[in-house]
């Protein structure tokens, strides 16, 4: 197992530096974003985001054989981990630190905030969350499920996720005028808007509801 998750990481990263590359000859000369700028409180928090999104496909890949479901984990690894890659790499070009000073999601402060589909959630001690992300109970639950219970927690799971990076993806799109950031936000709508209804459909076929 340990193999095939440094395969899967490595094509990633690999796939997240050839983007980097092409994107600083694209856009290296603009002026890059300031340090409270919406397009740094957006790569920091969605590559936080996308980090937990990897870690539960890798906890369901772990305990299923179900052809679809390991397949639709492989995907959420390999895209949301070379996206994760390409967040970083942003923020070293614009000279900011991977880590900012401002709370997490204050860029979206009066742009929509938490008022999308997938409310925030707290985490232990009630500090505030980006929405749709799993609580540390919840991530718990995945880890000690099996089967087809593991399948139905991380759809459910998986589910809300998207639906609040969906949330990020547009709000930031109202907020910059960034080319290279409206593409990857647009694209994260897109794919993670289709993948919803897919796994809402393996839900269903599971006799589960979101």
């Amino acid at each position: 197992m340990v193999n095939s998750r440094s395969r899967l990481v490595l094509v990633a990263l690999l796939t997240c530096a050839v983007t980097a590359v092409a994107t600083f000859l694209l856009f290296g000369r603009s002026a890059p974003p300031g340090d409270a700028s919406p397009e740094a409180g957006f790569a920091r928090d969605m590559a936080v985001h996308h980090a937990q999104a990897v870690e539960m496909s890798f906890t369901v890949r772990d305990e299923t054989a179900d052809s679809a479901i390991r397949g639709l984990s492989y995907d959420i690894i390999t895209t949301q981990t070379a996206q994760r890659g390409i967040f970083m790499g942003w923020l070293q070009q614009w000279g900011l630190d991977q880590a900012g000073s401002r709370p997490v999601m204050a860029w979206m402060a009066g742009h929509g905030g938490h008022g999308g589909s997938a409310a925030p959630v707290a985490a232990a001690g009630g500090a505030a969350m980006m929405p749709g992300m799993a609580t540390p109970e919840e991530l718990k639950r995945l880890k000690a499920a099996k089967g087809k219970d593991a399948e139905v927690i991380f759809l459910q799971l998986m589910i809300r996720h998207h639906q609040g990076g969906v949330d990020m993806a547009k709000a930031v799109l109202k907020l910059t005028t960034r080319d290279e950031v409206r593409t990857m936000a647009q694209s994260i709508v897109d794919t993670q808007n289709g993948e919803i209804g897919y796994m809402t459909e393996l839900l269903t076929a599971r006799g589960a509801k979101p």
